[in-house]
């Protein structure tokens, strides 16, 4: 073993591994500032996130209850039928990048919210509580429709910094570390090499000096 660790033990592999520990602890500090950036991005959006959420709980606790009274005064197959004609809602995707992750955004989306007009209901054959039902559904999925790209991006954003944080601990607490312990194995091997050198030198000096 020591003979193995003797052979690989030179200045240059030395150098080496002293700049590969810079380039490790610059790595580091890189991905250090990109995680306090990514954290500071994520807080941003956590505020705004959090206001839509409670939102849509408050459209959610509305709507539902409005369908089970449509389906009582109604059954189910009353209100499916005056769910038709359906409707293909069309969205126009955007990527963007932040920070390097990139997350879809909505650039157009149709308004969900119609009129009984636009629903093709005729006033008079459309139960009330039915009406009521779809108009808040409506507005449940408009909230929806607004909040999937902050959602979005918030899960890519917290997955950013958890990838990021486990590389930060890769470098800290396994590859610098194991390259400390390297660097401080082969300067001991040299500076033991260089300590038998002087004695022998020593040795031969002495040796010189008696034979003249």
């Amino acid at each position: 073993m020591r003979g193995a660790l003797e052979q690989r033990a030179t200045r240059l592999g030395l150098l080496r591994s002293r700049r590969r520990l810079e380039r490790v602890r610059e790595g580091a500090a890189l991905l250090r500032r990109k995680r306090e950036a990514l954290v500071r991005e994520l807080l941003r959006h956590a505020r705004p996130a959090v206001d839509e959420r409670e939102r849509i709980a408050e459209a959610a606790a509305v709507a539902y209850p409005a369908l089970v009274d449509a389906l009582a005064a109604e059954g189910a197959a009353g209100v499916e039928a005056s769910a038709e004609p359906l409707r293909e809602v069309r969205l126009k995707m955007t990527s963007t990048r932040v920070w390097g992750v990139t997350v879809g955004a909505v650039a157009e989306a149709p308004a969900l919210e119609r009129t009984l007009e636009a629903r093709g209901s005729a006033p008079p054959t459309t139960n009330p509580e039915t009406v009521e039902a779809a108009d808040a559904f409506e507005t449940l999925a408009e909230l929806l429709l607004e909040a999937a790209p902050r959602e979005m991006l918030i899960r890519r954003l917290g997955a950013e910094v958890a990838r990021t944080s486990r590389q930060v601990r890769a470098l800290e607490h396994h590859v610098e570390p194991a390259l400390e312990a390297t660097i401080a194995r082969t300067t001991g091997v040299l500076d033991e090499r260089e300590r038998e050198e002087h004695v022998r030198l020593r040795h031969f000096l002495r040796r010189r000096d008696a034979r003249r």
